[in-house]
C-alpha cells in the first residue's frame, strides 16, 4: 500500500505562500502609491511658489511696476519655501527677488514729480538696470526649482 498524498494537500500546501506573496506585493502596491501621492502633492505645492516666483516676475516685466499687492502676494504665496524647498531658495525669495521689487517701487515713488535732472536720469537707469535683472530671472529660477520640480519615477 503506498501513502502517497493526493493532489489537494500539494494544493493546500502551496496556497498559504501563494497567498502571502499576493498579500506583500498588493502591500507594496499600495506603498508605491503612497510614495506617489505624496510626490505629486508636494510637486502641486512647489509649484505654487514658482508659479507665484514668476507671476511676480511677469507682472514687473509687464506693467514696469511693482505694487504693494504684487509683494504682498510673493511673500505670502513663496513663505513655505524654507520647507518644501530648501534655504537657498527661500532666501533668494526673500532676499533678492523680493527686495529688488521693493526697490523698484521705491524708485518708482522718487520720480513722482522730481523735474528733469540728473538725479531723475540715474533713478531712471537704476529702474531700468533691476528690469533687466529681473527679466534674467525667468531663467535662474528655473535652474534653481527644476531639481524640485521633477516627477521621474
Amino acid at each position: 500500500m503506498s501513502c502517497d498524498p493526493h493532489w489537494t494537500s500539494y494544493i493546500s500546501a502551496l496556497l498559504v505562500p501563494l497567498v502571502a506573496i499576493f498579500g506583500s506585493y498588493i502591500a507594496f502596491r499600495q506603498w508605491r502609491t503612497a510614495q506617489n501621492k505624496l510626490k505629486l502633492e508636494l510637486f502641486e505645492r512647489r509649484l505654487k511658489i514658482y508659479n507665484s516666483a514668476t507671476s511676480f516676475i511677469s507682472s514687473v516685466m509687464t506693467t514696469g511696476k511693482a505694487t504693494d499687492r504684487e509683494l504682498h502676494d510673493l511673500i505670502v504665496d513663496t513663505k513655505e519655501a524654507k520647507w518644501l524647498l530648501s534655504k537657498d531658495i527661500a532666501k533668494y525669495l526673500d532676499e533678492e527677488l523680493y527686495s529688488k521689487g521693493v526697490d523698484l517701487q521705491c524708485f518708482a515713488a522718487e520720480l513722482e514729480g522730481v523735474p528733469i535732472s540728473q538725479a531723475r536720469t540715474n533713478t531712471a537707469h537704476e529702474q531700468r538696470d533691476i528690469k533687466k535683472w529681473l527679466y534674467r530671472q525667468y531663467g535662474i529660477v528655473d535652474e534653481k526649482f527644476s531639481k524640485y520640480l521633477q516627477l521621474s519615477h
